[in-house]
């Protein structure tokens, strides 16, 4: 294939900076869900954790080269700093550019993989090949094993997406928006068809190769890792519910390994855009993460958490706590005989306190003290659970009681100033929504 690219006289790195900068708002990145061993003629190999926003235990910063291939795009979305009506700095890589980089940042070890996404250059067909062409020669002539995420391109040629998917180790394609009405009016160019379309095509792909490995040992692993999407928060006057209702039919129906959530930047002056006075909202980007995180692994159903009567949640106060200062008949439970689902539902236990409960009260009635040692957060616990039968402190079990003393407690998130709020990843999710 022809790369009929821009034609410019930049340099790589004036590139580099211009297309990592143009990436910063695709939040759809994470750990790589996947583990590759090095066999012994490449370069790299690929771990499970610790990838994009991560830690190691020596105290390094591990991440992604997280790029565009190109910021040129034919679309124009209303909310996209690339849409086509801009005029920002345009550039685009070539495939042998793209590689380059991946393997020299490598090899300093400044990163552990790469993240690569796209404007759409020309046509989705033409945009995809150029992916599935760096990614091929990354693989192939480089012999890269590291981690690889890239963006499927919506409208793109099936069997382009296959062949990418076959070195990949996660795609994944955003749905940008959580209803068909906020699509049409703030990127026409899209559609939800086009979109879910190659969402199915690469859940049917992972879900096929997994039986075909099952026979065939070594037949090629495709998107082991994996697919994800991401929904921008607060561009069109969705409500939480909206949300969770979308992120819940994707998790069921497409098997979703992560539904990433985008608080709305205002980078374009348009009147279809909200003029967000106070800037992105992203403390309710914080809720939206802590509730899926609530949905995912905590049993909890979006019907649950809101309602058609009850469509946002408090910002004041996380959702497992919204949730539980409304259904107080639920409570209190008694810590000694509470299974292990309904342990979960108490805010101030997580999953790890819950399971060490239930072991612990095998060998022993346990009282406040003995959860406090297995790492219940009690401040918050203690308005919902007894212990013997019995609570420590007189309350009133009414929702404005204890709903005022949660959101009182100082470690709760509230509006104050000098307050500042963040843009959120998976590990920041994960530390702060356990209990």
């Amino acid at each position: 294939m022809e790369i009929r690219l821009s034609d410019n006289q930049m340099n790589i790195m004036e590139k580099l900076e211009i297309l990592s900068d143009a990436a910063k708002y695709d939040v759809a990145c994470t750990s790589s869900g996947n583990q590759r061993k090095n066999t012994g003629d490449g370069l790299g190999n690929c771990v499970k954790a610790g990838l994009c926003h991560s830690f190691s235990a020596d105290g390094r910063c591990i991440s992604l080269l997280k790029i565009l291939f190109t910021n040129e795009c034919i679309y124009d979305c209303k909310y996209c700093i690339n849409r086509s009506s801009n005029d920002v700095k345009r550039a685009s890589f070539t495939p042998e550019e793209v590689c380059s980089l991946t393997i020299d940042f490598y090899k300093r070890n400044y990163i552990e993989g790469l993240f690569l996404s796209s404007g759409i250059l020309y046509s989705p067909d033409y945009t995809m090949e150029l992916l599935y062409q760096t990614i091929y020669k990354l693989r192939t002539e480089y012999k890269f094993n590291g981690y690889i995420h890239v963006k499927a391109i919506p409208g793109a040629d099936k069997r382009l997406i296959e062949k990418t998917g076959y070195l990949a180790d996660r795609m994944s394609i955003n749905l940008e928006l959580p209803t068909k009405e906020a699509l049409s009016n703030l990127a026409p160019h899209k559609s939800r068809k086009n979109i879910l379309t190659p969402m199915r095509l690469i859940q049917n792909g992972i879900t096929e190769n997994k039986n075909e490995l099952v026979v065939y040992k070594h037949a090629p692993s495709f998107v082991p890792a994996g697919q994800s999407t991401q929904m921008i928060l607060g561009a069109a006057g969705e409500t939480d519910y909206q949300m969770l209702m979308v992120a819940q039919s994707l998790y069921q129906k497409f098997d979703l390994k992560r539904v990433f959530y985008s608080a709305f930047v205002k980078v374009n002056e348009d009147k279809a855009l909200p003029s967000l006075p106070e800037g992105p909202p992203l403390l309710r980007e914080h809720r939206m993460y802590q509730a899926d995180w609530l949905m995912r692994f905590y049993g909890f159903e979006a019907e649950e958490l809101l309602s058609e009567e009850k469509q946002n949640f408090n910002v004041l106060m996380d959702p497992k706590c919204d949730w539980a200062v409304r259904h107080l008949e639920q409570f209190p439970i008694e810590i000694n005989r509470a299974d292990y689902n309904t342990l979960l539902r108490v805010p101030g236990i997580g999953v790890k306190s819950a399971k060490r409960i239930v072991a612990a009260r095998k060998n022993s009635v346990l009282d406040f003290p003995d959860l406090k040692k297995i790492g219940v957060v009690l401040k918050r616990a203690v308005y919902f659970i007894t212990c013997k039968g019995k609570n420590p402190y007189p309350m009133k079990y009414t929702e404005e009681f204890i709903g005022r003393n949660l959101i009182d407690h100082k470690d709760n998130y509230k509006y104050s100033d000098g307050m500042v709020y963040y843009q959120m990843n998976l590990f920041d999710d994960m530390y702060k929504i356990q209990g």
